[in-house]
């Protein structure tokens, strides 16, 4: 049983972006989750009431800014400014899931940098700290004046196919485009496997003519990315590894959106088992062969370091050492 935190200088609530696992960090960290209301009006307009003081005490805000995107993150900026108003100490914003982290930059002419104006808009509010879980691109923290820690996944995925006997020679992970390598090499480490890269003749937007940079005949498969969406990603990726002789495939992804077809795009190809986090709560059918893995842990890890000031950087490994022979 997980005793109570002793201090009552900090306090965690939840708004409605994923009470699932606000509840998961709320029992880890052994804080109750604090009494807060929100609704919305016949027109949208989103309204917060904090039912308890939170004058002078540490506060975090746990909210995923997955679909509906913008009332989730509209009801955070709002729970944000009520805080300040309301005279809290500190407001830590904890993103399980950080929504338009994906425009990060110009891609193409006159386009925003929109996960730049997210990160505005937050400390504008008074956000004095953000804890989020594996950034699409983690410069998006250099967005931030701010300190922001960006909490990784890969640890959680290494000791889960470890203990599956996922690891070793006869195993390969494989990134799905070329912009998942490093993702894909701190997963290769943990579970002493070599490493395989999916290439595109076209640009990555067309899927065709997909070609193997790495061997994965006779081997075990991990696909790996941080974001799973619409599931086209995996989908052709396992077409291309089971045409080059893949005898197993597995798929793994920080965050689990599903959205559209994501499910019918899954269960329609070989791939044995999906493996995601609890970052994201969604509301679209799920794949048959889904496994949930928790962050609640490591989140609430995060939560007590920063509130007793202690080092959040043993989190930061993006790999870790599991003494596989």
């Amino acid at each position: 049983m997980v005793q109570p935190y002793s201090d009552k200088q900090i306090k965690l609530f939840s708004l409605n972006g994923n009470h699932a696992i606000a509840e998961k960090i709320s029992k880890a960290a052994g804080i109750p989750l604090g009494k807060v209301s929100s609704r919305q009006f016949s027109d949208g307009e989103i309204q917060i009431n904090i039912e308890e003081s939170v004058r002078g005490v540490d506060v975090y805000i746990i909210q995923s800014t997955s679909f509906p995107v913008n009332d989730h993150l509209w009801e955070l900026l709002i729970m944000v400014d009520a805080c300040v108003r309301a005279s809290a100490n500190s407001v830590t914003v904890v993103m399980p899931y950080f929504g338009y982290a994906r425009q990060d930059r110009t891609a193409a002419p006159r386009e925003p940098i929109t996960a730049k104006l997210v990160a505005n808009m937050l400390v504008k509010a008074g956000v004095s700290r953000v804890v989020t879980l594996d950034l699409h691109a983690v410069q998006v923290q250099g967005f931030f004046d701010i300190p922001v820690d960006n909490l990784f996944t890969v640890p959680l995925f290494a000791e889960y196919y470890a203990k599956k006997g996922l690891c070793g020679e006869n195993v390969v992970i494989v990134s799905p485009k070329n912009s998942g390598i490093k993702r894909a090499r701190g997963l290769a480490e943990s579970l002493n496997t070599p490493i395989a890269i999916i290439d595109y003749a076209q640009d990555d937007s067309e899927r065709s003519e997909g070609y193997i940079i790495g061997d994965v005949t006779g081997k075990k498969a991990i696909l790996i990315d941080d974001m799973l969406n619409t599931g086209r990603t995996f989908s052709e990726a396992a077409k291309i590894v089971k045409k080059n002789g893949a005898t197993e495939i597995y798929a793994v992804a920080s965050h689990g959106l599903f959205a559209g077809i994501a499910a019918d795009l899954l269960d329609a190809v070989p791939i044995k088992e999906i493996l995601v986090t609890d970052s994201v709560a969604s509301k679209e059918r799920l794949p048959k062969n889904i496994t949930f893995v928790s962050a609640s842990e490591l989140i609430a890890d995060a939560i007590i370091r920063i509130h007793e000031r202690r080092p959040v950087s043993p989190l930061f490994d993006a790999t870790v050492d599991l003494d596989i022979k």
